[in-house]
């Protein structure tokens, strides 16, 4: 899944982006909405900064080279290279991080955010994971 073409100065770039972009969301939309509501309006932030995103993408799960009849969703995927998962909870938990580990395994993605929308200041709401970066 993971596109290997993207350097990391681009990764940064793209980085940049989705942090402005979600806290251009947040600062319009506030704190306190369903999760859905932060889906959509990031999803048309990010596409009218000119990037590239993508919704619920199956991440197919693999064990020893065989495909297993399971199928997990990332929230959104942006330029084929980075993964956020979006939360609307009073407490990220490490459920939340396991989730988006997994994901960032499950596709080869070296770079993920959570984001927890659900936060006075939304600085205090992301997290950034790392996989082979």
């Amino acid at each position: 899944m993971m596109d290997n073409v993207h350097s990391r100065e681009q990764l940064d770039r793209y980085s940049t982006d989705i942090i402005d972009g979600a806290i251009t969301v947040h600062r319009i939309m506030g704190p306190g909405l369903l999760e859905s509501i932060y889906h959509h309006c990031m999803m048309l932030e990010l596409r009218s900064r000119g990037l590239k995103v993508e919704s619920m993408v199956p991440l197919k799960l693999y064990y020893k080279d065989k495909e297993l009849n399971k199928t997990f969703y990332a929230d959104i995927v942006v330029e084929d290279s980075i993964i956020l998962e979006l939360k609307a909870v009073d407490a990220v938990i490490p459920v939340h991080e396991a989730q988006l580990l997994s994901y960032l395994k499950l596709g080869n993605f070296r770079l993920g955010f959570l984001i927890n929308f659900h936060v006075v200041l939304l600085k205090n709401g992301f997290r950034r994971f790392v996989n082979n970066f």
